[in-house]
């Protein structure tokens, strides 16, 4: 195993190469991977290690747009830790565009589950027609390989898939994103290129959730659109833009209370809101956190080693806003459930 300090640029590409980055993590909120740049850290914690399966920023001729074109990640790595104050573990290459089949461009925020001795990484990516769509791939370890599936799973779209997995064993597909993701252009059902967001004073438009199969291989039913309610029971508004839904929608669980967590986009903040069922309604509860530097904001939240931690990127690393580092702060909740986030 080869060790590496901060190295900024630095690949491998190499297939399963590990690089360990040295000194592990210093303070909270400094950049966890500096030696590539990474986004839209989803964390899980598989075989008593931390995982992180991030999307993968690179060097982009696209300048800054509405439609995100200059996010034009290509490939996965896959992260471990042992502990919070281990070394970060870089697995190398777990999947890359060149061996999707259907994929055109756009690797864009994945997320990973295990069932029956199986890891899954769900990825969004642009199909041949331009057209966000959801793919799935497997291996046999967390860190990959993965081998994705030829077809993205029938009836899927737009991006930032997050998969829970509740006590019973039935698994959730949340997914979802607006702009560059082009929920907005699947209001009716089919896509179409004129769509938009509702007027300011509509509900706005909420994350998408449906029923995974057992094999996860296919929807196990009709998707729903989840209602984000304030706290009179009235639909967030599409003009609230401190509020609404705009993507990386996650799903976990406390205490059997549902959190759902997500970005609101051009106004940068980390919210939540809680609910009793997984497929919502869900009572708008607060913010998680203020902007940081750089246009987007995702996260995940995950229990490891007794605590709850909350990863998130800013632009801090590069200072531009295609170029980011995973970060992470820890989260505590109050005892009427409420989360609380040590600030940034």
């Amino acid at each position: 195993m080869m060790l590496f300090g901060v190295a900024t640029g630095f690949y491998s590409g190499c297939r399963n190469k590990e690089t360990t980055i040295t000194g592990g993590i210093p303070v909270m909120n400094s950049p966890l991977i500096k030696h590539i740049f990474t986004a839209d850290p989803s964390a899980h914690v598989f075989e008593n290690k931390l995982y992180i399966y991030p999307s993968h920023d690179i060097d982009s001729d696209m300048g800054p747009s509405n439609e995100g074109n200059q996010y034009e990640m290509r490939d996965y790595h896959v992260f471990s830790l042992a502990s919070m104050s281990s070394p970060v573990v870089d697995h190398g290459l777990a999947l890359k565009l060149e061996d999707i089949p259907w994929a055109l461009k756009q690797l864009w925020a994945p997320d990973a589950a295990l069932r029956d001795n199986t890891y899954y990484l769900f990825f969004p990516a642009r199909d041949r027609d331009g057209i966000f769509r959801i793919g799935i791939a497997r291996s046999d370890r967390p860190e990959g390989p993965f081998t994705p599936e030829p077809a993205p799973i029938a009836g899927s779209f737009s991006i930032d898939p997050a998969i829970f997995i509740d006590d019973d064993d039935q698994a959730y597909l949340y997914f979802g994103g607006l702009w560059g993701g082009q929920l907005e252009k699947w209001r009716t059902g089919q896509y179409r290129a004129d769509g938009r967001e509702p007027d300011a004073t509509e509900p706005a438009l909420g994350p998408r959730v449906v029923k995974m199969s057992k094999d996860f291989s296919e929807f196990d039913g009709a998707i729903h659109e989840i209602a984000i309610l304030d706290k009179t029971g009235h639909p967030i508004q599409s003009g609230d833009r401190d509020r609404r839904f705009f993507e990386a929608a996650w799903m976990h669980k406390y205490r059997g209370l549902y959190y759902l967590s997500y970005s609101t986009g051009d106004t940068h903040f980390l919210v939540y809101a809680t609910g009793k069922t997984p497929l919502g309604p869900f009572t708008f509860e607060g913010r998680l956190l203020d902007p940081v530097s750089g246009w987007t904001t995702h996260h995940s939240i995950v229990e490891f080693q007794g605590r709850w931690y909350l990863f998130y990127h800013d632009s801090s690393l590069s200072g531009v806003d295609n170029k980011r580092c995973v970060k992470f702060t820890e989260l505590k909740y109050d005892d009427n459930g409420l989360i609380h986030v040590e600030a940034p």
